[in-house]
């Protein structure tokens, strides 16, 4: 089978068996049946052979709706050029199936970014596949890329807000671009303050976070080292900036929960009980995701050198749901839910300064609704 210049009608070699030439060129069910099984990337190639062939991978990329991620993990990052994460995501993303419309991904600081100082944002949670363990990686090259498809029904905007001196008040129009203002179907807002540790870095969070904090949305996040960009010419984009930056999820399929762990869960059996209540908020877990982030504070040094307990226990009670989130030095969400018929719940009474935590876990859960 060979390709037609100008993208026409699909055509076959003269050598070509004329029945299988036949069935390719004008058969779209069984053209669609063999292209399910091509990579994003292999689909995009091939649909430059005719015209049919076209239309076969607009439909079938319409169907790869579940989200996608990439984890990566070195134990020795010293004799690598690249971050471990770099590179495992050039070569993963040849067999991705989905054609990526938003990503997020995160690393640990000291080795993507080679900050000096990183205030001990070593630990990173890439959490793998559902069949993996989640691991809380405290030590060493970490890192993960969430890859997000475009899924009808369901708006993902990023948005980023740097701190002006000379304009600390956000204008209307900005926040509702990327709607988190005005917008009737927003349900989680994914958030993170970086470059934590500069003046006023924190109160520039909270100020942006007020903004939304008092709507019937999940908020869950962190504060972090730094910012960089991946496809940016400078990277990190400066290292001296200090910012807002995060993801809306807008959509009626869209359900969310948080809880918080506070200091109090600080053993197994208490863990236990959180999970428990993320258990009864009834989010489906099929297309779901979930994320922890945790205080840098925390981890096997908080739990008597046990490893890997908050993790392991939200596997027990959502074995199909895959994990990613980070150790920061902030933590920002509470107990909160919003299902599917926009209600929401709270386990506790709410009031804006319950956002903003040391010392604690936020676990969440993010339904992107049926991948069907």
């Amino acid at each position: 089978m060979e390709r037609v210049g100008g993208g026409g009608d699909c055509c076959g070699s003269s050598s070509a068996d004329p029945r299988s030439t036949f069935v390719l060129s004008n058969l779209a069910e069984v053209v669609e049946r063999v292209v399910t099984f091509l990579p994003a990337k292999a689909l995009l190639r091939v649909a430059g052979v005719c015209r049919l062939w076209r239309e076969c991978v607009r439909r079938v990329l319409r169907t790869h709706r579940n989200v996608t991620w990439i984890s990566a993990l070195s134990a020795d990052p010293c004799h690598l050029a690249q971050h471990c994460l770099v590179r495992v995501v050039a070569e993963e993303l040849e067999n991705v199936h989905i054609l990526p419309q938003t990503v997020l991904y995160m690393a640990d600081s000291e080795n993507f970014i080679n900050l000096e100082e990183c205030r001990g944002h070593k630990r990173v949670t890439p959490i793998g596949s559902r069949s993996n363990r989640p691991q809380e990686i405290e030590i060493g090259e970490s890192g993960f890329a969430l890859l997000f498809p475009q899924i009808e029904g369901i708006k993902i905007k990023p948005f980023h807000f740097i701190k002006d001196p000379k304009k600390l008040i956000l204008e209307r129009h900005q926040l509702t671009e990327v709607g988190l203002l005005d917008n009737p179907e927003l349900r989680v807002v994914l958030v993170f303050g970086y470059n934590c540790c500069k003046v006023g870095a924190s109160n520039y969070l909270q100020r942006v976070v007020s903004t939304f904090s008092d709507m019937n949305v999940i908020l869950a996040g962190g504060q972090v080292d730094n910012l960089a960009s991946l496809t940016s010419e400078k990277s990190p984009l400066d290292i001296d900036a200090t910012g807002v930056v995060g993801l809306s999820f807008s959509g009626h399929q869209v359900q969310g929960a948080t809880v918080l762990l506070n200091e109090d869960v600080n053993d197994e059996k208490t863990v236990d009980a959180a999970m428990q209540r993320l258990k009864a908020a009834n989010i489906p877990e099929q297309n779901t995701v979930g994320f922890m982030f945790a205080c840098v504070g925390r981890g096997s040094q908080y739990y008597r050198a046990k490893k890997n307990v908050e993790a392991d226990a939200f596997r027990k009670f959502f074995p199909s749901v895959p994990l990613f989130g980070f150790f920061g030095n902030g933590e920002i969400g509470c107990d909160r839910i919003v299902t599917g018929n926009f209600i929401l719940k709270k386990c506790n009474e709410f009031n804006y300064n319950d956002l903003f935590h040391s010392y604690t876990t936020i676990m969440a859960l993010i339904h992107l609704g049926s991948s069907k």
